[in-house]
């Protein structure tokens, strides 16, 4: 799964980017700085490995992750070609979230390209170019689409639907996500990449004062997320981009000075993994204990698909318990004397923290 990252110019985007995947982005005080996008993984923090750990050694840790792709900033007219225009618009039509990092410091070293600081100025710039460039592209889809209807396509008939309930919803101003779909609506908006049909997170960034993101200009846009259906996670990019410099030791040193438990990226990474309606399952053994997303709703075979395409195909059955039940009979031999152990089949529904062995045969 994939989040891509987006911004105006200067609002801490690429510092951002550089804290969370270490992948190297170029931060700089110039507008269009970057062309082609940059891409990291993104590790998702996960305090239940450790507790897993805790009662089945093994030799590696793996946690899930996300892949986050980094664009050129945006600018007013980005939709219709000015700056790097649908050059770095479509780089993020293939991913399946949205993260807005919106600036919430005022800095004098730092210049902003409409002269001042205003968060919600920021946000409505760049829901205003992702909402234009969907309009044009769903009115041009609509005119191919309406063609292949008149010659009796099904398919066709269904997609000219879906188009025109898109093109009146943008050109009121209203993003696509905001619609009520059907599922086989969902699927074929899905399938056509629209910006504004993905779902949202507002990184706020402030500066090293305002560590928990107090004052107007973050209240603006908690404000804003509340009204539309976002959240909200607030970080200063600076102090974040020096914390994953640290080693281990002087990384903890400096959160406890800051009075942080941990770095404000872990928050980051969390909330745009569930931003994809994502869950973990775990699987453990001497090799490795390692954290697998997937989607919530999922089933059993599902699940065992994200491991391998063999293990959905030939599925049987899933040995499952908790982490919980980890954690209260310390073994999974006491698990499975107390009892504990459960056998799901094909229609199991996976939750959060189940631990899973996958039997299949090809």
């Amino acid at each position: 799964m994939e989040a891509g990252i987006v911004g105006l110019p200067n609002v801490g985007k690429s510092t951002l980017f550089n804290a969370l995947t270490a992948a190297g982005a170029e931060a700089s005080n110039y507008p269009f700085c970057t062309i082609e996008p940059n891409v990291g993984i993104v590790p998702v923090p996960d305090p239940r490995l450790a507790l897993i750990n805790k009662y089945i050694a093994c030799k590696t840790i793996l946690p899930s992750a996300l892949k986050l792709v980094d664009i050129a900033g945006l600018v007013k007219g980005a939709s219709e070609g000015q700056g790097l225009g649908n050059k770095f618009l479509s780089h993020i039509r293939a991913v399946d979230a949205i993260l807005q990092v919106v600036r919430c410091f005022v800095n004098e070293d730092v210049t902003h390209v409409d002269g001042e600081v205003d968060p919600i100025r920021d946000i409505t710039t760049i829901e205003t170019e992702l909402l234009l460039a969907d309009l044009q592209q769903v009115e041009d889809s609509i005119h191919k689409a309406q063609k292949l209807a008149r010659g009796g396509d099904k398919e066709a008939v269904a997609r000219v639907a879906v188009l025109e309930l898109c093109q009146k919803a943008l050109a009121a101003g209203q993003p696509v996500r905001s619609l009520t779909l059907e599922d086989e609506q969902q699927k074929l908006v899905k399938g056509m990449g629209l910006l504004s049909a993905k779902r949202i997170l507002y990184v706020a960034n402030v500066d090293e004062g305002n560590l928990q993101g107090e004052g107007p200009l973050v209240d603006k846009v908690r404000a804003h997320a509340a009204a539309n259906g976002g959240e909200v996670v607030v970080v200063c990019a600076k102090i974040e981009s020096e914390l994953a410099e640290l080693e281990e030791a002087d990384r903890t040193e400096m959160l406890e000075s800051l009075g942080m438990k941990e770095p404000a990226l872990a928050s980051v990474a969390r909330a745009a993994y569930h931003l994809l309606g994502l869950q973990s399952f775990f699987t453990a053994g001497e090799k490795e204990i390692r954290a697998w997303p997937v989607p919530v709703g999922a089933t059993a075979p599902q699940a065992a698909g994200v491991i391998h395409s063999d293990f959905e195909r030939g599925f049987i059955r899933a040995e499952i318990y908790s982490v919980s039940d980890l954690d209260q009979f310390k073994s999974e031999a006491a698990i499975r004397a107390a009892g504990k152990l459960r056998v799901e089949g094909k229609s199991y529904v996976m939750q959060d923290s189940d631990v899973c062995h996958f039997l299949f045969n090809v």
